[in-house]
């Protein structure tokens, strides 16, 4: 089994990517441990509120070489296929070159010794001009072909410019890499020439970097289309809400009219009691419906999935794949026996009291063969922690040393970790691992893996009760 992928992705969110074949299923489950201490819990921050504000899903064709599109779009042009298809390979080639860039650009960013530094900077510029050239050796001579190629060639070229300066303005501090500093200025002018000479954007685009960057948006997502999966989110249990709510109302209202059925009956007046004792039993309906209403939803839903994505192919509007997903808090007792025994390996200092939230996204393809040139379609879960900060406490403080008999201080900062437990699964088999993600207020400090069935051994679904 592929095992699921968990990187940082920006300085306050995480990121999970899984590859899928056709008809393919796969469960992933995360049970995340949040101190008490955070102040997080389903009061402060719901689970409606956190999928919707902070979950983003992504769907995607992919191919594990990057040059295979390329060589599908010659043999398209050559054979004069159908357009569809070139755009669509020329477009996965876009889309894979951007992410690939995006990762290493990352990866190298963090990178504080500027020998290591400059070494990975100078290996990514040397791939990207390979890979571009690839790109650039063919152009189709088709006037409806050779605008798909323009689009692309513009945004990928602008891409890697942006990518290099955005690398260069953060590189360590040194003054024993001129020349090679040098050579990453060189490609991002060599690439600025470039779009200048095919004249791809106006003088009055680029003098605005509004106009410039919103373009280049525009453009991104135009060598999205047939690659990336169009997405529909449809929230379930919706019927059944309302026929619970419905039903606790019914019965509310069928016991309120008892009472005052039975009060009017005792009062053979209208008088200021029966008026003033009416009010009091409208006013206790009023308050307690809805909070009775919530508390007995939630006992319904629970355990229940809450909502499911529907990926389509932009181009051809067929069904690709679906995910269905849970998102709930729960408690310890609720937790498989296989998630509880690797969260009892924390040392006994982070046994903190907690609150669970618990993640479930069930992943299947419908599809039985995907168009040709693709292999396999990648999703993506990315959780952003921005809603996790807002609760946090700067904790910032002192620390002091002794240095003879002088004392010194230095600052300190308040830190945070989560624990979770990653668990992937399909129909043979199942993978466990847990994770250690260390923050603060500002940024994602460490994502660690601490033990996992690597470290023991794989477990067979059919031994599992």
């Amino acid at each position: 089994m592929r095992k699921i992928k968990l990187s940082q992705d920006e300085n306050l969110s995480i990121r999970t990517s899984f590859r899928l074949l056709p008809q393919e299923f796969q469960q992933l489950d995360l049970y995340i441990s949040i101190p008490d201490e955070m102040g997080i819990s389903a009061s402060t921050l719901s689970e409606e509120n956190f999928f919707y504000s902070s979950i983003s899903f992504n769907s995607a064709y992919f191919s594990e070489n990057l040059h295979l599109p390329l060589v599908r779009s010659r043999f398209v042009s050559k054979q004069k296929g159908e357009q569809s298809d070139y755009r669509s390979n020329l477009n996965l080639f876009s889309y894979q070159l951007r992410l690939a860039l995006e990762t290493d650009i990352k990866q190298t960013i963090k990178t504080s010794d500027p020998e290591q530094f400059y070494i990975r900077a100078l290996e990514i510029a040397k791939q990207t001009e390979s890979l571009l050239k690839k790109l650039r050796r063919y152009t189709p001579p088709d006037t409806k072909l050779s605008s798909y190629f323009e689009n692309i060639d513009n945004f990928l070229s602008w891409k890697t410019e942006q990518s290099f300066l955005k690398l260069l303005s953060k590189s360590p501090k040194s003054t024993d890499h001129i020349e090679q500093k040098n050579q990453l200025f060189e490609l991002c002018k060599r690439e600025s020439t470039y779009r200048s000479d095919k004249k791809y954007n106006s003088a009055v685009t680029l003098e605005d970097p509004n106009r410039i960057t919103n373009k280049m948006q525009l453009l991104q997502r135009l060598s999205e289309y047939g690659v990336v999966f169009s997405k529909k989110t449809t929230h379930l249990n919706v019927n059944l809400k309302r026929l619970v709510r419905g039903s606790i109302t019914a019965i509310i209202m069928a016991f309120v009219m008892y009472i005052v059925l039975n009060a009017r009956t005792a009062f053979t007046e209208v008088t200021i009691v029966l008026i003033a004792f009416l009010g009091f039993i409208y006013g206790v309906r009023e308050t307690f419906k809805d909070e009775l209403t919530s508390a007995i939803w939630r006992m319904i839903q629970r355990g229940r999935p809450k909502w499911r994505h529907t990926f389509f192919n932009s181009l051809t509007k067929s069904r690709v794949s679906f995910q269905t997903i849970w998102l709930e808090y729960i408690h310890n007792n609720e937790l498989p026996k296989e998630v509880d025994a690797l969260f009892q390996k924390r040392r006994q200092q982070n046994k903190l009291a907690a609150h669970l939230l618990h993640f479930r996204c069930n992943s299947k393809v419908t599809v039985k063969a995907f168009s040709p040139g693709y292999e396999e379609i990648q999703n993506r879960i990315i959780f952003n922690l921005t809603p996790f900060v807002r609760y946090l406490r700067r904790g910032e403080g002192r620390l002091y040393n002794l240095d003879g008999n002088k004392v010194s201080s230095e600052g300190v900062e308040k830190r945070y970790q989560l624990n979770m437990v990653l668990v992937q699964k399909n129909n043979k088999e199942q993978y466990l691992q847990r994770v250690k993600i260390t923050m603060n207020r500002s940024k994602i400090i460490n994502i660690e893996t601490v033990e996992s069935t690597d470290d023991l051994e794989k477990i067979d679904l059919d031994h599992i009760k």
